[in-house]
């Protein structure tokens, strides 16, 4: 172990600037000891743990890492035992806790050693990092649908930490689901699909809130579901519900991930016509008119090869944290074909409806309709 003389030991300003210049720093209290808040920037990791795993809290050993504690005394030992680890650029803060309250630096509400271990591999990129994975958990997304697409969308989203995932859809676990719906299970057949899902996101993440909405997506509740949600995902199998849910992104300005399965065919993209009106897309804007029932048969009369709603799933799930996070190049203005049969990906430029009745510039909401007879028609 390194002498206690060969262990930098930083003031707590000295050790501010550090922080806001990007070093990582650890407050190594017990839990209770930290519910009274910790030094801004530090998150809260309990000795003890942090020196039996520390890869799962630092796992750049040659990154600059600061410890604190009460005093200086327990981050000076635990600084002394990385430091013998191999941890080459870890430091103390002389005086602690009590001397960074003492000359006045900020405070924060403790971040917990759950949320640290659960989303490391997120707080290692420079895209996500810890504002970014903070920025996940005070979200909000609406998803329509439990079923093929929204099991994928719906499992992801959660791991990733999405504070508020809202999941309305009226249908119940049949067998015949089973096949490509992967939030359910045989012992859950008969159950509500939201309840279903409830309870496996749950057991994933449990930090997550899931509201489940066991209602069909209608006129009636369209504004009140989405009037909260940062991003809604379609993950249905209906054209009213899509050109509704498409209408209703518009009226309130939300971004809408969009996908579809039939048979060995999926497609995937964004629509982002309510926050960028004449410069993106909406729904229909690509399908002016719906197909007729014929040429548009659904899973139930087609078929579809069980993994394809996995994989356009996992594409809108992307979509959705990057929308999130804001980073990355959306699907906005493009849409993914994908064919699993040839395990081919075709990209399409989609332009804005300039006479769109319901996204064109200055146009007014119209308001909705009787989606039913619309696609029926």
């Amino acid at each position: 172990m390194r002498d206690t003389a060969a262990i930098e030991q930083l003031t707590p300003r000295d050790a501010f600037e550090r922080v806001r210049e990007g070093a990582r720093l650890i407050d190594v209290r017990e839990d209770d000891e930290r519910a009274a808040g910790v030094a801004q920037g530090a998150d809260g990791v309990p000795l003890a743990r942090l020196l039996e795993r520390p890869q799962a809290f630092a796992p750049l050993p040659h990154a600059p890492l600061l410890l604190i504690c009460a005093s200086g005394a327990r981050s000076l030992r635990a600084a002394q035992a990385l430091a013998a680890s191999g941890y080459a650029r870890v430091a103390s803060v002389a005086g602690g806790t009590q001397r960074w309250l003492a000359e006045g630096l900020p405070m924060a509400s403790p971040v917990d050693a759950d949320f640290l271990e659960r989303y490391s591999r997120h707080l290692l990129l420079p895209q996500v990092g810890f504002a970014g994975q903070r920025r996940l958990e005070a979200s909000r997304v609406l998803l329509v649908g439990a079923g093929g697409l929204g099991s994928p969308v719906a499992f992801y989203l959660a791991a990733a930490g999405v504070g508020t995932l809202r999941i309305s859809d009226d249908d119940h676990v049949d067998r015949s689901n089973l096949q490509r719906q992967i939030l359910h299970t045989e012992a859950r057949v008969g159950v509500a699909k939201v309840a279903s899902a409830q309870r496996a996101l749950n057991a994933l993440n449990p930090r997550v809130r899931i509201e489940a909405v066991p209602d069909r997506v209608t006129s009636a509740n369209i504004d009140a579901l989405l009037a909260d949600a940062d991003v809604a995902i379609d993950g249905s199998d209906s054209f009213a519900v899509r050109y509704l849910l498409s209408d209703a992104c518009v009226k309130h300005a939300k971004p809408l991930v969009y996908g579809a399965v039939q048979r060995f065919d999926g497609q995937v993209s964004v629509f982002d016509a309510g926050r960028r009106r004449g410069a993106a897309p909406c729904y229909r804007c690509l399908f002016p008119q719906p197909p007729r029932p014929e040429d548009a048969p659904n899973c139930a009369e087609a078929g579809v090869l069980g993994v394809l709603p996995g994989i356009v799933g996992l594409l809108q799930a992307n979509e959705a944290i990057k929308l999130l996070l804001g980073i990355g190049d959306s699907l906005d203005g493009r849409l993914l074909s994908f064919d699993a049969l040839a395990t081919t990906f075709r990209e399409t430029r989609l332009r804005a409806d300039p006479d769109c009745p319901v996204c064109a510039p200055g146009r007014e909401f119209p308001g909705y309709i009787d989606y039913g007879a619309f696609c029926r028609a």
